[in-house]
């Protein structure tokens, strides 16, 4: 078996456009997989490659690759920036060991960073940082450095520095060892010469390396004291020390280079060798009751002589079929093993295991814990379900997946087409569990959900070209939610008398704000047995089921808290369903009592603009009832952060692009749900009406 202590688990995470792909093809030119460098400016990359993908220059989907470097074994993940995609970054780091965190020598931290920064952190992942593209107009490392200090709250170690910068970006200089290496103009990652230290840096190397020194020796009190006394640590004891504080995420070693260039990319592969952890030195994955899905102290340890546990962490249907990409925390798999999948308590035959690179595949007999591999057309698994052997049930902590934020309704343009669709919609929903799809039960109409305007122009992209399906596509709709503003304190009776035994149940309520976020609350206040005990779940229940519709405009209602304090009821007549009646009538009868009010869901943007257009640009946010919240400026120019409501962002790029000539670019992410202006409620509510009427 292999030694796991060779294996790196990395991904490759970062906003749009710092040159995640392009670092991607970079690693795998050097370490040997592939022979001919591709570049995303002409759509030729390795890891790109859906059509959807090649053209747009952007990462859709992760992809996985697998490459050799000093007799390592790398499992890369490559992952997209855009926001719409974020779960393809999030099921990533669930699943992976370690990182590299890209971000451009210009841009800096930009807000995609910062939202795959905070998952990165959520899912405990140790990084190393890479500042590229410092060979771009206004790059400049030492501001990124900062940058990653005061935005992300994170501590960079600077391990290389740039010699040169802009046009006259020809190397880096090796901190830690005080050496140069120096690239030539071929392009080529392998022509470069080491040197000493530029003479115009020496003083600069000293000071970080003195910091480098420092900051890595407090991982080690003996070394610490002996430091203080005067005594040098060994290259060797540095290394260590680096390598614990990356792990346990003390700091990050910071490098720098151009991918696109082909300068600096050597010292971060040495990097993730000597500093990012194997999978047995990271934090085993915890178990969780399948029932209560809370922690049962138990971890999958990962070894090979442990019982097999794994992971689905993506799910793709290619032409081959169906394609399940896993990852092995402990035990063996072969081929032809049985094994259990315990959401649904299924068993599962495994055919055919391959390692993928990119969408090309090498067919395997045997894997083993740490690997990342893909298995060929399992039928019930869906993302995010733990596979194990079937004597030693268990289930790993599952992933959690956003709501979406935007729907729109779809119709085949040919009558024929709707089974196509269906079957069609059934594949893309299993792959990503952000992309919704649901049946207007009035209308009958495909109402698809999802992240953001591109999330769902893609889809409807996928659906033409891979499906063949031609779709009549709606206008966007905002997913908007009710609630309520006053408290109200009410009582309600439901009784029935036909013949035989009656229905009969008497509830005394308060319906009541509740905290922002905290979904539906129920409590039972109820004392003497006035509603006995046996029917509390049945009012609940009667007051969830209703939840999903408010009054308004039919909406789903959030934040709102029920308190049962008394009632009556009868001892033959009553009856769990007659709670359960009585407390949808009551929803029914006090919620509209309650202030209701409609919300809507704000984004939190970020638009960079040339300085010249920073008026227009905030005046144009103003007008779409956004509000400013912060302005900085840069090199290349302003960056302004807002929250501006969803329904105001339809089709904004265009008109950005106008405003700043083609210039502007922005990036927005779910953040709240707010209360609408009267005015805009009233049009939501009138819009919604007619439809209905209308059908």
């Amino acid at each position: 078996m292999a030694d796991l202590s060779k294996y790196r688990n990395i991904g490759i995470f970062a906003h749009v456009d710092a040159g995640k792909t392009t670092s991607t093809e970079r690693i795998l030119k050097l370490t040997g997989k592939i022979h001919k460098m591709g570049d995303s400016h002409d759509g030729s990359t390795t890891t790109d490659f859906m059509e959807q993908e090649a053209e747009r220059g952007i990462t859709i989907q992760s992809a996985a690759t697998t490459c050799f470097w000093k007799d390592h074994r790398f499992n890369i993940i490559d992952t997209p920036g855009h926001v719409d995609f974020t779960i393809e970054v999030y099921r990533s780091l669930k699943v992976l060991d370690g990182g590299i965190g890209v971000f451009c020598g210009s841009g800096g931290v930009e807000p995609q960073s910062e939202t795959n920064w905070r998952y990165a952190n959520e899912s405990g992942v140790a990084r190393l940082i890479f500042v590229n593209k410092l060979d771009r107009m206004g790059a400049d490392f030492y501001r990124v450095v900062d940058q990653v200090e005061n935005v992300l709250a994170a501590t960079p170690l600077v391990m290389t520095l740039p010699i040169g910068i802009e046009d006259d970006f020809c190397g880096v200089v090796d901190v830690l060892e005080k050496k140069a290496y120096i690239w030539d103009e071929t392009g080529l990652p392998e022509n470069y010469e080491i040197t000493d230290v530029p003479a115009d840096m020496v003083e600069k190397v000293e000071e970080y390396h003195e910091m480098l020194i420092e900051t890595a020796v407090e991982q080690d009190d003996d070394l610490m004291e002996a430091y203080m006394e005067g005594e040098m640590p060994s290259l060797e004891q540095i290394k260590a020390c680096i390598r614990k504080g990356t792990r346990d995420l003390a700091f990050f070693p910071t490098f720098c280079g151009s991918a696109y260039r082909n300068k600096g990319m050597q010292p971060i592969l040495d990097a993730v060798v000597d500093y990012l952890p194997s999978p047995t030195e990271v934090d085993p994955q915890p178990l969780t009751d399948p029932d209560t899905g809370e922690a049962t102290g138990e971890v999958a340890t990962v070894s090979v002589d442990e019982p097999f546990r794994a992971l689905a962490f993506k799910i793709m249907d290619d032409r081959f079929g169906a394609l399940t990409f896993i990852r092995i925390y402990s035990g063996k798999l072969n081929k032809g093993d049985t094994i259990l999948n315990s959401a649904t308590g299924k068993t599962e035959r495994i055919g055919r295991m391959v390692e993928m690179h990119a969408d090309e595949r090498t067919e395997l007999s045997s894997a083993q814990a740490g690997d990342i591999i893909a298995v060929v057309g399992m039928k019930n698994v869906q993302t995010g379900h733990t596979l194990c052997d079937p004597k030693h049930e268990c289930t790993l902590e599952p992933m959690i997946f956003p709501d979406p934020v935007i729907s729109i309704a779809v119709a085949p343009k040919d009558k024929g087409g709707n089974e196509k669709m269906g079957v069609a919609i059934g594949k893309m929903v299993a792959e990503d569990p952000s992309f919704q799809v649901e049946t207007d039960e009035d209308s009958g109409e495909t109402i698809l959900k999802g992240m953001g305007e591109l999330h769902l122009d893609i889809k409807v992209d996928i659906l033409k070209r891979t499906y063949g399906v031609d779709l009549i596509v709606g206008q966007p709709q905002v997913a908007y939610r009710e609630t309520i503003t006053q408290e109200v304190e009410d009582s309600y009776t439901h009784k029935k008398q036909s013949g035989g035994s009656g229905q009969f149940g008497k509830i005394d309520y308060r319906i009541k704000p509740g905290e922002p976020n905290s979904g539906f609350t129920f409590t039972s206040t109820v004392v003497g047995g006035n509603v006995p005990k046996e029917f509390w779940p049945a009012v609940e229940k009667g007051f969830a089921s209703m939840m999903h519709e408010g009054v308004l405009a039919g909406f789903p209602v959030l934040d709102v808290e029920v308190e049962l304090f008394d009632g009556g009821f009868h001892a033959v007549d009553s009856s769990a369903i007659a709670f359960e009646i009585a407390a949808k009538g009551a929803f029914r009868q006090s919620i509209p009592k309650a202030g209701p009010q409609l919300l809507e869901p704000i984004m939190k943007v970020d638009v960079f603009t040339p300085e010249d257009n920073v008026g227009d640009v905030i005046g144009d946010l103003n007008r779409r009832r956004g509000m400013i919240k912060d302005q900085e400026a840069g090199a290349m120019g302003v960056r302004i952060k807002g929250e501006v409501p969803l329904s105001e962002m339809f089709g904004y790029i265009g008109h950005l692009r106008t405003i700043t000539s083609g210039r502007g670019q922005f990036s927005m992410e779910f953040s709240h749900y707010s209360a609408c202006p009267n005015n805009v409620a009233e049009e939501v509510i009138a819009a919604e009406k007619a439809k209905k009427a209308a059908k």
